[in-house]
């Protein structure tokens, strides 16, 4: 007796559908059943899966492809900034900025908190003095302000959030971080430096600002965000308890419309609170779910090259205060990372490492390079957070060590935060950021993050024309392009973002292409990114996106 082919409960036909497999094929049709794919190819191969309640899809000849994989994200903080925080761009002068502060602070009741972003990096000189902080405190109105910069490392905020977090002039800088001061009078100026952020986000949370159902609702919208630019998998970076917790409740409520994977601190973050390490690692298991893995770890071993807490082998440019030969520092020796590499190995944990420096990514290699002398081979794929400044010997150790470079965040071109690294490392050395084509040559796994909400939104376009053109999309400094030498072809960068970060997170049996067994999660495109001009890539739009074979987005629908 031949056996009937199983029925589809969705077939797609009359596209471009662009697999991702491993010979880059095309497809016109593709049948899904209990959210899985069933069949790939033209009529002929899923018209035996039709019954009479199969629903059809028709593309119109519309482009297709496996849903967007972000490899890096910060899912609470992105949720937060779109509901409940002042939002500016990183090119926003003082004056702006003042404007933007005193609007949200006619509008607020006082002693409510001002919380917003992202002043960009080059500002530095201009707002760390008594002047800048004199004009921000008139703005305010008296409401306590905090103002993350553009890499979410560090925050300047008035003197009435200085007194409510209990600090003085005679204050001591913290641990791995800072307090600024006014070049000429030594008085604080507000600007708070790595670990010294944490000092006024802890007051912001000890006065109640946020609430368990802001956290909920944040999460809930950063999910329907994602899903929007065509997420759908995405890997936390940073994880604390209520990320993994809300992430949990929204997949047990059925109500999670993306695979989710989670990097759960080693330590406390400078800027986020709660337990981390062993004692958050203990509690995986009670979290994980159908769509849920918390399955990675995160070691933020430098800060960032605008204010000079990134570690590198050659000197920052000469700095009052730090002298002429000061290169940063790293958070952790070599001996600490490879015990929390090892460890992490023990509990089938991959680990993903933030360095920013070219000397934190050398110390990086160097301490997975030990583990794998102990441990030998491993399933799992360590990472190396933006691996954007590269010693030139290093670039080959990331295929040799099976390292991941985790391309993040969407800097592939000139910015704010790219002037920012100029200042504090001189041009030639600023503008060897992201060697991307030396890496491919190279063999190395890399995979794409937006690192949202340090770049303010998730847009996968915006970074994929960067990665092609090195040029602003945004037609910011036009006329530049950053390292054109290191472009990579549009199919290449497809692949960066779909199934290169699912081998990432271990997901790619399940996610990053569209073949038989894999889930259907896949997103209909207004058009086909593969013909268009290279500097149309960033305008494309997401119609639909498909989780499971369920439409969870659509362009143009009420929310």
């Amino acid at each position: 007796m031949t056996e009937q082919p199983a029925v589809a409960d969705l077939i797609v036909r009359n596209g471009r559908i662009y697999t991702v497999d491993d010979k880059r094929s095309w497809a016109s049709a593709m049948a899904v059943r209990g959210g899985r794919i069933l069949a790939v190819g033209d009529n002929a191969a899923v018209d035996p899966h039709k019954a009479s309640d199969t629903r059809e899809l028709d593309l119109q000849g519309r482009m297709a492809m496996p849903g967007i994989v972000d490899v890096h994200n910060h899912l609470m903080l992105g949720g937060q900034a779109e509901l409940f925080e002042l939002r500016f761009s990183s090119l926003s002068s003082p004056e702006e900025i003042f404007a933007k502060v005193r609007e949200a602070a006619e509008n607020s009741p006082e002693g409510k908190w001002i919380i917003g972003q992202q002043w960009g990096s080059d500002m530095w000189p201009e707002l760390n003095t008594v002047k800048a902080l004199a004009a921000l405190d008139e703005a305010s109105l008296g409401r306590p302000v905090m103002l993350r910069d553009d890499t979410y490392h560090n925050r300047w905020v008035n003197s009435e959030a200085m007194r409510i977090t209990g600090l003085t002039a005679d204050s001591p800088d913290p641990d791995q971080g800072g307090l600024g001061r006014d070049a000429e009078t030594g008085a604080l100026t507000g600007m708070m430096i790595e670990a010294a952020s944490g000092l006024v986000e802890r007051a912001i949370v000890n006065s109640g600002h946020y609430t368990p159902e802001m956290d909920r609702a944040a999460i809930a919208r950063s999910v329907a965000t994602l899903n929007s630019y065509g997420v759908t998998a995405f890997l936390d970076a940073a994880a604390m308890q209520p990320v993994i917790a809300a992430l949990k409740g929204l997949d047990d409520r059925g109500q999670l419309t993306a695979w989710a994977a989670a990097a759960l601190p080693v330590m406390e973050p400078s800027f986020m609170f709660g337990i981390a390490g062993e004692e958050l690692f203990a509690l995986r298991e009670g979290y994980r779910s159908a769509h849920v893995k918390p399955d990675f770890a995160k070691v933020f071993l430098d800060g960032v090259p605008g204010a000079r807490t990134a570690a590198f082998h050659e000197p920052y440019t000469k700095n009052p205060i730090l002298g002429c030969c000061f290169r940063g520092t790293t958070l952790a020796t070599v001996p600490e990372l490879v015990r929390w590499v090892g460890r992490c190995e023990e509990l089938d944990i991959a680990v993903k490492i933030h360095c920013a420096g070219d000397a934190a990514v050398t110390q990086a290699l160097d301490a997975i390079d030990v583990v794998r002398s102990f441990n030998g081979p491993t399933n799992l794929t360590h990472h190396i957070a933006h691996a954007s400044y590269i010693a030139p010997d290093d670039i080959k150790r990331f295929a040799e060590l099976g390292v991941a470079a985790d391309l993040s965040p969407f800097l592939w071109y000139p910015t704010s935060f790219l002037e920012g690294h100029k200042q504090t490392m001189g041009v030639d050395r600023a503008t060897r950021f992201w060697p991307n084509q030396d890496l491919l040559q190279a063999g190395a796994l890399m995979a794409a993050g937006s690192d949202w909400p340090v770049i303010p939104n998730p847009d996968p376009w915006n970074g994929m024309e960067g990665l092609v053109t090195r040029q602003n999309p945004s037609g910011d400094f036009p006329g530049e392009a950053l390292w054109p030498e290191q472009a990579l072809d549009i199919a290449t960068v497809l692949e960066i973002f779909t199934i290169n970060p699912a081998k990432v997170m271990g997901l790619d049996g399940t996610v990053g292409s569209l073949e038989i067994g894999k889930s259907a999660d896949f997103i209909v495109l207004d058009r086909n990114v593969l013909e268009v001009p290279s500097d149309e890539i960033a305008d494309t739009n997401v119609l639909q996106t498909y989780f499971e074979g369920r439409l969870v987005y659509e362009r143009g629908a009420s929310s």
